[in-house]
């Protein structure tokens, strides 16, 4: 690779503004998704509600008339509602957990309420006091210290109890998940015998008070495709009576929708299991509405998949739903779409209500249940960012998403946000800012648009202040533009510490037939990172090549260049760095070899280059010593200006 004076990355660090003047809604592009199954789940999980309710939060549709929640969802095309069940997430004087305080009265309450919308539950047992994920799967309090006949025999009453008592107070029950995000672990188990014990404990439980319903299992971290396949391997060894192998999917966390579809097809078709995304989200604004602070948001990542607004939330979607239709899936959960903040005026005002009611993701009293995590962290949502409703409860265009994906919602394109620019210069040569900057359209695609740059610094200036990084501003249609201008020191050689795969840019000319004479991955003998050039020859005098780079495009310019070797048992040597200019070496300046781990580094200074110039640079290596060896590491060639 050769640099010019300038190299622009327009990373996908995404701006968080539209256009001024027009509404997002009135623009909203939805992608129509295609071979879509009739009967496709469009879930919600919105096991929160009850405890936002009793904070004081209301809901409302987009015409801003308040309604009730499940009503409302069901107008715009939820089919499915999925509930988390607790085991007891209370304290000893009573005092809930948080996180809605979910526990079976929670959840048959929630289910009532949405029998009369018309929707189905999908129960969501976490076999846990509290959440359940791929990081804790901790043995409810009652449970504590059973043998895992025991235990079996505990989830297995515990499951029937908590759905007769659905069924009772006629509840639609369309699935059943046994534990939520159990990646190698469930209920405290941590053997895959005893895991399925529980799980067909779970799944007899269900085939007996609804029959009708699918079982489903959940896992998180898709992108991790070999556990997949391990552990639907282990379910099928174990002969757990199962029919929906659900995923997890956040699309800034779990890799990319193709390896989702890969992994989860595949195991479709070698187990015979439906497919479903059991969880999904994405921010519609990079604000935090509560002040507890988002699991994803400003700050969290740097390069997000989606803008973080209302139209990027509904493109995350409507791809996932595109994904899951692709590999024959039954659905898709949107995960707590309602959980908005109970309040914005102070910390200490919004703590009230997530202590009295739940509302927050952990009160403080789960401290004795999860002393390591909700013990010290507890507080408000961590998602209210990715509701679709905004921080006053009102409905954003994206809630329509689970009806518009069916048809689509054809928009002209238009710019929806900015990529963030990052340019790299050569603190030694020419700033020269690019004229356009990558625009997310609507539709997710990108093009180029002009930007015009604000208040340029002097380049004299910004180089006087060192190597670092400076935030340029912008206008690029209307919308604030940021360039993030790294002022560097570029090394003009490619591969400069060997720690590339493609060393061919590297030419080893060997004299006399040394016995090892290669690039090698051994960090202990690195000077940085893992790999370096290595030699060695056990016989005297069979020591003696060069190792050199070719560079053109160079421009104009003086120029400077390193090399660093060390080694030992070399004898009598003639080690020196070089420099040719077109063929013709102009530079040499001696090096040496000591010992182990003991770095010599040659530098040639002020070589001129000039337009169209080859310049070579290496390091020739003779030793007349049996045995002699070394390492070369970090060869550098930097600009010194004109």
């Amino acid at each position: 690779m050769s640099f010019k004076k300038c190299m622009v990355f327009l990373a996908a660090a995404l701006l968080l503004c539209a256009l001024p003047g027009m509404a997002e809604e009135d623009a909203l592009f939805v992608r129509r998704v295609e071979n879509l199954p009739e009967g496709f789940f469009m879930g919600m999980d919105v096991s929160s509600v009850l405890a936002e309710e009793a904070s004081g939060v209301k809901y409302y549709d987009a015409a801003g008339s308040e309604r009730d929640l499940f009503e409302l969802l069901a107008e715009n095309g939820v089919n499915l509602i999925r509930v988390r069940v607790w085991n007891d997430p209370f304290d000893s004087q009573g005092r809930g957990y948080g996180g809605g305080n979910c526990d079976i009265n929670t959840a048959v309450e929630i289910g009532k309420r949405a029998a009369a919308a018309g929707l189905p539950l999908l129960v969501d047992f976490h076999y846990s006091d509290f959440w359940a994920d791929p990081s804790k799967q901790m043995v409810p309090k009652a449970w504590k210290g059973m043998k895992i006949s025991e235990k079996t025999s505990a989830v297995e009453a515990y499951t029937r109890d908590c759905l007769l008592k659905l069924r009772d107070a006629g509840v639609s029950v369309a699935m059943v998940q046994l534990g939520n995000e159990t990646n190698g672990t469930l209920c405290g188990e941590k053997r895959w015998p005893n895991i399925c014990a529980l799980m067909s404990a779970g799944s007899r439980a269900v085939r007996e008070v609804y029959p009708g319903a699918l079982v489903a299992v959940h896992f998180s971290n898709p992108e991790n495709g070999d556990a997949y396949r391990s552990w639907a391997a282990n379910l099928a060894r174990n002969s757990l009576d199962y029919d929906v192998f659900g995923s997890s999917y956040y699309p800034f966390w779990h890799g990319s929708l193709d390896n989702l579809k890969a992994v989860l097809s595949e195991i479709a078709e070698t187990y015979g299991k439906q497919v479903m995304v059991m969880e999904t989200s994405y921010a519609w604004t990079g604000a935090d509405g509560d002040l507890s602070g988002n699991s994803f948001g400003e700050g969290s990542m740097q390069y997000p998949p989606y803008p973080l607004t209302v139209q990027g939330q509904v493109n995350a979607f409507a791809d996932v739903v595109q994904a899951m239709a692709d590999v024959g899936g039954i659905g898709v959960c949107y995960w707590e779409g309602a959980w908005v903040p109970v309040g914005t005026a102070s910390w200490e005002e919004n703590h009230a209500k997530w202590e009295q009611f739940g509302s927050g993701w952990a009160a403080s009293y789960a401290g004795e249940y999860d002393p390591n995590d909700a013990g010290k962290y507890y507080g408000g949502s961590a998602c209210d960012n990715q509701a679709l409703f905004d921080f006053s409860g009102h409905a954003l265009p994206s809630l329509a998403m689970f009806n518009l994906v069916k048809t689509g919602v054809e928009a002209a394109l238009r710019v929806a946000a900015l990529e963030e620019a990052a340019l790299y210069c050569d603190i030694n040569g020419d700033i020269v800012l690019p004229d356009t900057v990558t625009a997310v359209m609507n539709d997710n695609s990108r093009q180029e648009i002009p930007v015009s740059w604000n208040n340029i610094p002097p380049a004299a200036l910004l180089k006087a202040e060192g190597p670092g990084v400076h935030v340029i501003r912008g206008i690029a249609e209307g919308m604030e533009a940021v360039l993030n201008l790294h002022l560097v020191q570029f090394n003009y050689l490619s591969n400069g510490s060997f720690e590339d795969e493609d060393q061919s840019m590297w030419k080893a000319v060997d004299y006399a037939g040394s016995d090892e004479l290669y690039a090698e991955n051994k960090p202990i003998d690195s000077m940085t990172g893992s790999w370096h050039w290595h030699f060695y020859s056990a016989r005297a005098n069979s020591v003696n090549f060069d190792l050199e780079q070719d560079v053109s495009d160079l421009p104009a310019g003086k120029y400077a260049y390193t090399i660093s070797i060390q080694g030992g048992d070399a004898g009598i040597t003639d080690i020196y760095s070089y420099v040719k200019i077109n063929g013709e070496t102009v530079y040499t300046v001696p090096a040496t070899v000591t010992q182990w781990n003991v770095w010599n580094t040659p530098i040639i200074e002020g070589i001129p280059v000039r337009e169209g110039d080859i310049l070579t640079v290496g390091i020739h290596v003779q030793c007349d010593g049996a045995g002699a060896w070394g390492k070369i590491d970090d060869a550098e060639l930097h600009s010194m200006g004109n």
